[in-house]
């Protein structure tokens, strides 16, 4: 398996979620394209988000949640949140606040660095807490 994948910023969700660290997009059977991607390619628990396929968002043409919503933070991104917080170190609402702090570019560039692994340059799974090309971690303790 190689998981030597580009983060790029069409790969950060409206959510925060950095899709290129994704277990749905690193994986090599089914693979998901990413949130802003085409529906008929992702997965049914993708497809179904109501974070992604949020009304707000689409009338409005904002590119993340923190984008002047007047819901953000909604309870919908608060329990997605907690959940990853909990369970997987990574919090949405963290990454928002830097992709507006520093920019999308600069943000990218961070995450490249955080999720990438010491041993072959693969990236780290945010689900697994490993490469999936090589079983390597990063300094993300899990």
């Amino acid at each position: 398996m190689n998981t030597k994948h580009k983060i790029i910023p069409k790969l950060i969700a409206p959510c925060g979620m950095n899709c290129g660290i994704c277990l749905g997009y690193l994986r090599e059977k089914n693979k998901c394209p990413g949130c802003k991607q085409i529906d008929a390619y992702k997965s049914s628990y993708c497809k179904k988000c109501v974070i992604r396929s949020c009304l707000i968002l689409k009338q409005n043409k904002m590119k993340f949640c923190s984008d002047k919503c007047p819901k953000y933070p909604c309870t919908r991104l608060k329990n997605l949140d907690k959940r990853y917080r909990t369970k997987y170190k990574m919090s949405m609402l963290e990454n928002l606040v830097n992709i507006k702090k520093f920019g999308i570019r600069m943000f990218v560039k961070k995450e490249k660095s955080k999720w990438a692994c010491k041993k072959c340059d693969g990236t780290i799974c945010v689900h697994r807490g490993f490469c999936l090309n090589c079983g390597g971690k990063s300094g993300i303790s899990k």
